[in-house]
């Protein structure tokens, strides 16, 4: 194996390891679904485990450049897989047992402000196009850019979906929490 397939079979077993983790620790500890089923968290799930495998297929299969020697680039995509976990982590470390996959409309979460969600309403979703951006650059292709961008507007509905339940549930409170933290980073 190549050391882009190490790199990424590497970084999955960690990201995946620490949501599976996060789900399962949680739905013993709740007794109830944490999994909402909607077509939105659906349709995004599916796809990120389709761009994951292509991911793997890319490297795997020498079709993705690969990584000649470290460089600037290669540099940048470990930078990128090292704050997509560190975001990862503090996401789902913050938003505790309001952790959900999806919405779940029967649910009523509290409202997380604090930890890394003062800068971001959606950092876990942040993790997600981080890896995107940071796969797409350590195999250098031009497929993996396209599907990115489609990977966006799919986490994009799935915000839109969440923040409609957040309105509708908190009300005031989230409406002053939006205007004050942006959706992703700087948006």
């Amino acid at each position: 194996m190549n050391e882009a397939t190490w790199i990424i079979l590497l970084h999955q077993a960690l990201f995946q390891g620490l949501f599976m983790a996060k789900n399962i620790s949680l739905k013993i500890k709740l007794g109830k679904p944490i999994r909402g089923n909607n077509a939105e968290a659906n349709r995004a799930v599916g796809f990120f485990i389709l761009f994951i495998a292509l991911s793997l297929y890319l490297a795997a299969t020498d079709r993705g450049n690969g990584i000649p020697a470290f460089g600037l680039i290669t540099g940048l995509s470990l930078s990128l897989l090292g704050l997509n976990l560190l975001v990862a982590i503090a996401s789902l470390r913050d938003l505790g047992k309001s952790w959900r996959v999806g919405v779940i409309e029967e649910q009523e979460t509290a409202l997380i402000e604090e930890g890394i969600y003062r800068y971001s309403r959606n950092p876990y979703f942040v993790s997600y196009l981080l890896l995107f951006a940071a796969y797409t650059l350590l195999l250098k292709s031009m497929l993996l850019l396209v599907l990115s961008c489609i990977g966006f507007a799919l986490v994009h509905a799935m915000i839109r979906r969440e923040e409609a339940y957040l309105d509708r549930v908190h009300g005031q409170t989230y409406l002053r929490y939006k205007q004050r933290v942006p959706r992703y980073l700087l948006l």
